[in-house]
């Protein structure tokens, strides 16, 4: 089992960056995919990037697609999401997840296959 715990979120004027951290405890980071998703108030969860184990094939949604960065420090045992030109539409409480992933390499943009989930950070970005 592995323990999320994501921080790094905050208040930002639009155009701003951020970056969120989401520190894995209990098991590597190299046996899971991971995942970004978001949840503003009032909307469903939505997904934001993807990342396999080996770290080498990422996705993102069409909304984040070059602002967003998702990468790993294995090192660190943490994950990251890099986010640049930051925009209003983008406030939501950000969650990290994990996904147990012995072989292969893909991504899953549906929040519904993954076995674990941080408690979530706040964004909020004002015009």
């Amino acid at each position: 089992q592995v323990q999320l715990v994501e921080s790094g979120g905050g208040l930002v004027q639009a155009g701003g960056s951020l970056r969120l951290s989401c520190a894995a405890s209990g098991r590597t980071l190299s046996n899971y995919a991971m995942g970004w998703f978001r949840q503003a108030p009032g909307k469903e969860r939505e997904f934001v990037a993807a990342m396999g184990r080996s770290g080498g094939s990422t996705n993102y949604a069409d909304s984040v697609k070059g602002r967003f960065t998702i990468s790993r420090d294995t090192s660190k045992n943490t994950l990251y999401l890099q986010m640049n030109s930051l925009k209003p539409e983008d406030t939501a409480v950000y969650y990290c997840a994990a996904k147990i992933q012995l072989y292969g390499s893909a991504w899953y943009r549906s929040g519904a296959v993954y076995d674990y989930w941080g408690q979530g950070t706040q964004v909020t970005v004002s015009s």
